[in-house]
């Protein structure tokens, strides 16, 4: 008997999960991405300005969001 109410339970819990377009976002960070690091990666001139490159790389929206709002005057 608990076996069927635990699986009436959960075949009451149906999960419907709809993916909107976050394909197109994550195509976007990907690019810019590889980008920046080829970018970060070619004007080091130690390996430490490379690993700081790679972690710029990783963060490069903070850095477009941050010159934007400075750019707006917000």
């Amino acid at each position: 008997m608990a076996q069927d109410e635990k699986t009436m339970k959960h075949e009451d819990c149906k999960h419907h999960h709809k993916h909107r377009g976050g394909q197109a976002g994550g195509a976007v960070y990907g690019l810019g991405m590889i980008g920046a690091l080829v970018y970060y990666l070619s004007t080091a001139a130690s390996f430490w300005l490379g690993l700081l490159g790679i972690l710029k790389a990783i963060v490069w929206p903070a850095f477009v969001v941050f010159e934007l709002m400075k750019t707006l005057h917000m």
